[in-house]
């Protein structure tokens, strides 16, 4: 289960329930494919994927080369950061948010790459599988356990 009260863990806290509020699903530190993890993978009412990449410092975004491999994986792709992040460091054609633990805004929702239909339909059941296997966690129920 997902713990911690890391800056990327708060603001992917404000960014859910933000999107939560506006009638997305979404999950936390989503892997679309090996060795790439996800801070939130968001699921829209249209079926359109959304990846929300955290960044706590200017730092955090400087040592993350591999944000630009999760394109791949969205139809859109947007940093959160908080209200003291410097912006203009950030590439233009990315959605932009501004965040913190409680609630975040979409200032810029970025450029759309719209996914192949086989690769929307490997990452929508990758989603819902994953889904459904937080809420066994959470009912304390193993997978290998279900019937």
């Amino acid at each position: 289960m997902l713990t911690g009260r890391t800056p990327g863990r708060l603001l992917a806290r404000g960014v859910c329930r933000h999107l939560y509020q506006r009638g997305f699903s979404c999950l936390e530190e989503f892997t679309p494919t090996r060795g790439l993890r996800v801070d939130v993978m968001a699921l829209t009412a249209r079926g359109e994927l959304w990846v929300i990449e955290c960044k706590s410092s200017r730092a955090d975004f400087a040592v993350d080369s591999k944000w630009s491999n999760y394109l791949a994986y969205c139809d859109r792709f947007l940093f959160a950061v908080g209200s003291e992040f410097p912006v203009d460091i950030l590439p233009e054609e990315a959605g932009l948010m501004i965040a913190d633990e409680y609630d975040a805004e979409i200032l810029r929702k970025g450029v759309v790459h719209k996914l192949s239909s086989a690769r929307r339909k490997k990452l929508l059941i990758q989603f819902g599988r994953s889904s459904a296997d937080r809420v066994m966690r959470l009912l304390e129920l193993a997978p290998g356990e279900r019937k």
